[in-house]
């Protein structure tokens, strides 16, 4: 009788990345700081550890007589090895395939870019954006094993891989394997052997990784007794007066996977008819997924110390930026996803939080000015979006907003600066929109407003063609265009020398702008005499009732839009070759329709556009240039 073979059979996958580039790229270009190897996978094992907590609030036997959590650090020198262990949920065969065999999953070709145009120390802000923390193991390993058994699981699996596009994974006798939770094993490189010393483990584990909610302890060598190095108290839970700026530094690190310093610290506990603590933090720079389409928030949310989900949306998605979490004393902890979308505590929470944060980016603009500077130029465009999003709030967001101005020359303008300018029959707060601040400086529609030493508002962020249509206002003054409707200017008195200002048009000009409206016919929607045209001689403007011209385009671009609104072109009738143009006689009518023609083409260039038809332009300014040509 044959006997069956029971060997476990050992399954080899290849990496879903170009993972022999990748991870060369890693060691060698991206991390400056070789020691956050230990922080991301400290992390990831308080995670672990989080997670199991949770599951068993409803599986209470997944704890089995071990309940308490704790992350160990063993150090081999003999051997050349360091192991990261944590009691924690664990992973299963299929779980370890997924989460350890697909490398950055936020975009492994996007990751890859950023990695190439990373040099020195901007490479280390990489860490933890991009869903590799892992794998920053193999900056100090030529090996490394993960060896999991999933709580309440009866089976156990080890993974290793060298790190060069492959690896393996097979069954593993329990005996073998951790009664619960993870090990990864790092077979360290021989320049990596410090690692192995304990008291540079001891310094770094403090420094990165000193709050993590789970207890730490270091066993020196086999067969030794384990020695606690971090409590596992949660630092939110202490009160403030105790607790240093460097461990909030350490902590917002931890909780954000960044390595730069916070702009901004939160934290308050709120008492009375709810209570919780909120820890957030606003990041010093700009997070890989600030313009994540999904735009998901990314607050932790706590009860009771114990980790329910990154997913509840905490705060408005205008202030996804901020990094940290919230810990309630009044959510069940049993709290299912269903209930936290539907729970009125959390949409309390929601509104004290989010009202907390923004009073506290007030006072920082208050108080010190240049700070919240560096946030607004972080992450203005992002908090402009709560400005077409949230009605309720939009008065206390217009009060943060900060503008780039025709007055304002590389500084920025608050509103109430802008309204404290204000000129003499002035009613309405100007701006212009585009996609270029330096185009925005030289729009021609901005001609008349700086004759009359009128402040307009220079738009250049996409949302902000969104946020003015939604019916804005600040302190009763409403948003308008300069380059929709009539500008409406003749009120306000010109504040500069304008030659033949306020003279009544020639009637000779006249005659040639109707002319120009007869020749170009359905091309445009009217053509006017402009009076906020002073220097330049057309420009295109959107109908008072119509769409702004900028909006259109981005509508456009999006495929949202079929047909654009046809413009209103603006001539200068003071402008001398408008006049000269009017001057002209009726045996030079040939010249009159190319020039009415160029006019508009003119204008679209201006505009930042293409002519209409560029072969039909082409032609038309050489005829006009051969009647320069002696």
């Amino acid at each position: 009788m044959t006997t069956a073979d029971t060997t476990p059979s050992l399954e080899s996958h290849t990496f879903e990345a170009d993972v022999a580039k990748l991870l060369h790229l890693m060691v060698h270009s991206v991390y400056s700081d070789k020691d956050v190897f230990l922080r991301e996978l400290v992390s990831n094992a308080a995670d672990a550890c989080e997670k199991l907590r949770y599951e068993a609030i409803s599986h209470p036997a997944l704890l089995d007589d071990d309940p308490k959590a704790r992350i160990t650090l063993l150090i081999d020198p003999d051997n050349r090895r360091l192991t990261v262990e944590d009691n924690g949920i664990g992973l299963s065969r299929d779980e370890m395939i997924e989460a350890l065999g697909t490398i950055a999953r936020s975009g492994t070709k996007a990751f890859m870019e950023r990695i190439q145009a990373a040099q020195g120390g901007e490479g280390a802000q990489l860490i933890g954006q991009f869903g590799v923390g892992f794998y920053s193991a193999f900056m100090v390993a030529d090996r490394v094993e993960v060896v999991s058994r999933r709580a309440g699981s009866e089976e156990a699996t080890i993974w290793s891989s060298d790190g060069k596009g492959s690896y393996t994974v097979a069954p593993i006798a329990l005996d073998e394997a951790p009664a619960r939770g993870t090990r990864v094993i790092l077979h360290l490189m021989e320049e990596a052997r410090s690692y192995t010393e304990r008291y540079r483990l001891e310094r770094i584990v403090k420094e990165q990784s000193g709050h993590v909610p789970v207890p730490i302890a270091i066993v020196e060598k086999p067969g030794a007794e384990p020695q606690e190095v971090a409590d596992g108290a949660a630092l939110w839970v202490k009160p403030r007066s105790e607790i240093k700026p460097e461990e909030y530094t350490d902590f917002y690190r931890s909780v954000a996977g960044q390595f730069d310093e916070p702009a901004l610290t939160v934290h308050f506990r709120a008492e009375g008819r709810h209570e919780y603590t909120a820890l957030a933090f606003v990041p010093g720079s700009t997070p890989f997924d600030l313009f994540d389409p999904e735009r998901h928030g990314r607050m932790k949310l706590y009860v009771k110390r114990v980790f329910i989900t990154d997913e509840a949306d905490i705060l408005p998605r205008y202030l996804r930026f901020v990094r940290g979490l919230v810990d309630s004393a009044d959510l069940p902890l049993n709290v299912s996803r269903e209930m936290i979308q539907e729970s009125p505590l959390l949409a309390a929470i929601k509104k004290g939080v989010t009202s907390r944060i923004l009073s506290e980016l007030e006072k920082l603009a208050q108080n010190e000015p240049q700070a919240y500077t560096k946030v607004w130029e972080t992450f203005g465009p992002v908090l402009k979006e709560g400005l077409y999003e949230d009605f309720e709030r939009r008065q206390a967001l217009l009060g943060l907003a900060r503008f780039k101005t025709t007055a304002s020359g590389d500084g920025w303008r608050s509103l109430k600066d802008y309204v404290s300018a204000f000129k003499e029959n002035q009613t309405a707060i100007y701006y212009v929109t585009g996609m270029d601040l330096a185009r925005l400086k030289a729009s021609p529609q901005l001609e008349g407003f700086r004759a009359r030493g009128i402040e307009v508002l220079l738009l250049p962020d996409p949302v902000d063609s969104f946020w003015v249509t939604a019916g804005v206002d600040y302190e009763g003054k409403p948003f308008k265009s300069v380059t929709q409707g009539a500008a409406d200017l003749a009120p306000i008195p010109l504040t500069e020398t304008q030659e033949n200002a306020g003279a009544p048009t020639p009637e000779a000009v006249t005659q040639f702008i109707q002319s120009v409206k007869a020749t170009l016919g359905e091309a445009v929607a009217d053509v006017r005499a402009s009076e906020r045209l002073t220097e330049s001689a057309v420009c295109l403007v959107a109908s008072e009732t119509g769409m702004d011209r900028q909006l259109e385009r981005l509508l456009a671009r999006a495929g949202q839009l079929t047909s654009a609104a046809k413009p209103i072109l603006e001539i200068n009738p003071r402008h001398e070759l408008v006049v000269a143009l009017g001057n002209l006689g009726e045996d030079q009518q040939a010249l009159r329709e190319d020039a009415a023609h160029l006019l508009l083409d003119e204008a679209r260039i201006l505009d930042g556009e293409l002519p209409a038809d560029t072969k039909a332009f082409s032609q038309r300014l050489a005829r006009v240039m051969r009647r320069c040509v002696p």
